[in-house]
Order: C-alpha cells, then sequence, then structure tokens
C-alpha cells in the first residue's frame, strides 16, 4: 500500500522563483497545491504564466484569490501613474515594493493550507539576488512562521505549519540552475514588472535586469521574450 505524500501550498506568481520552489516542492515529495494572488497588478501576463506554470510542473490543484491592492496605490507596480524605474536601483526600497503583498500572500496560503491539511507552505522569496524588499528577509520568513503557530487551530493543536524558502541564501544564477536540473521550463514564465499582454518583456526593468545577468552567470539560454 503506497503512503500518501504530504501536502504543501505553494505560492506560484508565474515568474521565476516561483517556479523553482514548485519544482523544489515536488522533488521534495510533497503534493503541490498552487497558490497564485491577482492582488491588482498593473498585468495579466504572470498569472496567464503561473497557470502554465501548475499545469507543467504536475500542481495538484491551482487556485488564484483574489485581493485588491490596487485601491490603495503606492506601488509602481499596482498604480499605473507611477513608473516602473528602468536604469537600475541605486538602493534603498525601490517603488516596485508593494505594501504588506508577502505578508497577505502568505496569509491565504496559511488559511489554505489549513484547510488542506498541510503543514508546509513554499515561497520563493530571495535575500540575494533581489530589489531589497523587506519581505524577502530570512527574519520576515521566521517571524511569519510563528505567527502562523499562534494564529491557525492547526498550530495550537500541535500541527506546525513551516514555511520553506528555499532560495533565500541562493544568486539568481543558483537559481537557474536549480531549475534547469529540475526540469522547469523558464520559457512558460514571465517575471518583468511591466510584461505586455502576451508575456514579452522590457529588457529594462530590475526584474529583467536581474533574471537576464542569472542566466548569464549560469552559462545558459535565456528563453525569455523579449519585445
Amino acid at each position: 500500500m503506497n503512503t500518501p505524500r504530504p501536502r504543501a501550498v505553494v505560492l506560484l506568481s508565474g515568474g521565476l522563483d516561483s517556479a523553482t520552489c514548485l519544482a523544489i516542492a515536488n522533488a521534495e515529495g510533497f503534493d503541490a497545491y498552487a497558490l497564485s494572488v491577482e492582488y491588482g497588478q498593473r498585468h495579466a501576463a504572470e498569472l496567464a504564466a503561473a497557470q502554465r506554470v501548475a499545469k507543467a510542473l504536475g500542481a495538484v490543484a491551482h487556485r488564484v484569490a483574489h485581493v485588491d491592492l490596487g485601491q490603495f496605490g503606492g506601488s509602481a507596480l499596482t498604480d499605473p501613474a507611477l513608473a516602473v524605474p528602468t536604469d537600475g536601483v541605486d538602493g534603498g526600497i525601490p517603488i516596485t515594493y508593494v505594501p504588506a503583498r508577502n505578508t497577505i500572500m502568505l496569509s491565504i496560503a496559511m488559511a489554505w493550507a489549513e484547510v488542506l491539511g498541510a503543514q508546509d507552505i513554499y515561497v520563493g522569496v530571495n535575500a540575494v539576488d533581489y530589489s531589497g524588499y523587506p519581505d524577502c528577509r530570512p527574519a520576515f520568513i521566521e517571524a511569519f512562521e510563528k505567527m502562523a503557530n499562534l494564529a491557525t487551530k492547526a498550530g495550537v493543536e500541535g500541527q506546525r505549519l513551516h514555511i520553506h524558502a528555499p532560495l533565500i541564501d541562493l544568486s539568481k544564477a543558483d537559481i537557474v540552475q536549480r531549475g534547469t536540473a529540475l526540469g522547469v521550463d523558464y520559457g512558460l514564465t514571465v517575471s518583468c514588472y511591466q510584461a505586455d499582454d502576451d508575456g514579452r518583456a522590457c529588457g529594462l526593468c530590475d526584474a529583467c535586469r536581474l533574471r537576464r545577468a542569472g542566466f548569464e552567470t549560469a552559462g545558459l539560454a535565456d528563453p525569455t521574450p523579449y519585445r
């Protein structure tokens, strides 16, 4: 009799990092339940990419949650009146930071995990090749895991929730190499902050620069379609 695989919720944006995270969860023996969040981002290309990735990597289910952070503005990713920087990031927290985004996404993942009886959540945050977002740091992940185990019925009853951030200490090149070894088709993913409706990247924003540099350093062909 086969022992059922444990379940994990994997946050899946449709980008390079989250696709790698989904592949890692699969490789580590979990049945992956992919969760994307439509939070008011300016383009839908990444959500279409998430659907492609979830199917290609064999997610058991893929859900899209809806929360409109765009109504508050405050980020170039949700407010069309704010320009996405294309000259690189000089330091500090850039205008592409979306207030509370990862906190909200992890909270939704926590809710689904508890319903599924899953004790594991995977998130593709990275603290090496990233844009300086405060909610991508190890201290934030550790604090959220502690909070989750105080805030849930499962946690209080001893079914502890674990937040996995397997990419947090990896460079973008390391992530690309890891995902490639696990069979991720990065041509399905969209990382650009201002991709068009067909998923074609601008090649100039911070996300595009980091992605391109990752493939170059890894010595692998970049499958990104650029406009």
